[in-house]
């Protein structure tokens, strides 16, 4: 056996492997249902986790901790719809995500009819702290980091990689903007013009949304939209919180409001088998085979520039 095919078996059994197991994912999964709420069903207050960056999908990898906005939204549907729940507490430890993911959420939190409480614990900004202003009463940490009330957008451009390899690149549009954000060209100044207004617009949805949500003026809230963070403490001092504090705080507040002894539950779908092996097979395929060309192209693909809030 000559010594290319050796190094050919290894991958060839590493691919029938992961085709293997994805195989068995996909037969079991239909026996691993998804579940909604953990524990014990016993408490009469909903505690809804808005953990790591807020994405219309939340799948993520194991390094990495995503949330997904439609699952809050269905989690808050499930609380409203449930007569044993009395209010309902959002858990928030994020830096933001997605301005429509956190629209999504903020809104479904804002028509709720019953009481809710947005408890940030280590860090509420952006998108996240949109969310928490959402809620009837915030409660935060002293020492969270919270605000951050900006948006920003990015993509990759690799035009002068491009150039530096005398690599050219030929695309062919129906529309004279339509390649806008494409990481094979630079922008021009006329769309560098026309992304910031676009930015801007979605600064001025934001903060009236704060001001709106806080019973502040949009001017006070504007000279704060920096995008810089702010401890929990300057946020009290500013309007943004109510409640300095954590868990207790909360139950507290939730206690006077309901005239009852407060214990909570907390809503979160539990992994599968199959959602352990799904991110294990994206991460082994691209491992394997997709590779930067690869990337490049799902870069150009899809929606080139990503906006967060």
């Amino acid at each position: 056996m000559g010594s290319e095919e050796k190094q050919k078996k290894p991958i060839a059994t590493m691919v029938w492997v992961i085709a293997l197991l994805t195989a068995i994912a996909f037969a079991i999964a239909g026996f691993f249902p998804e579940i909604t709420h953990s524990g014990t069903k016993s408490g009469n207050v909903a505690v809804i986790p808005v953990h790591g960056v807020i994405l219309s999908n939340g799948d993520s990898y194991f390094d990495e901790q995503a949330t997904s906005s439609s699952e809050i939204v269905q989690f808050i549907e499930d609380a409203e719809d449930d007569p044993s729940i009395r209010a309902m507490v959002f858990d928030i430890n994020s830096p933001g995500g997605s301005a429509v993911a956190s629209q999504e959420v903020a809104d479904a939190v804002q028509k709720s009819t019953k009481p809710t409480v947005a408890w940030i614990r280590d860090s509420g900004t952006s998108g996240a702290f949109w969310v928490a202003t959402a809620a009837d009463k915030v409660v935060a940490n002293p020492m969270s980091i919270t605000g951050s009330i900006g948006v920003t957008a990015s993509y990759l451009q690799f035009s002068g990689l491009l150039q530096d390899y005398n690599v050219s690149y030929e695309v062919l549009t129906a529309g004279r903007l339509k390649e806008v954000g494409s990481p094979f060209k630079a922008l021009t100044q006329e769309e560098r013009k026309l992304f910031q207004e676009q930015l801007d617009e979605l600064h001025t949805y934001f903060i009236q949304a704060i001001a709106a949500n806080r019973n502040l003026s949009e001017a006070m809230v504007r000279d704060y939209a920096t995008g810089m963070f702010f401890l929990g403490s300057k946020a009290k001092e500013l309007g943004f919180v109510d409640v300095l504090g954590g868990k207790d705080e909360v139950k507290q507040i939730l206690e006077r409001q309901l005239k009852t002894n407060v214990t909570f539950f907390t809503y979160e779908r539990e992994v599968s088998l199959f959602d352990i092996l799904s991110r294990v097979m994206g991460k082994q395929s691209f491992s394997l085979g997709r590779g930067i060309g690869n990337g490049i192209a799902e870069t150009n693909r899809n929606s080139k520039v990503e906006v967060r809030a």
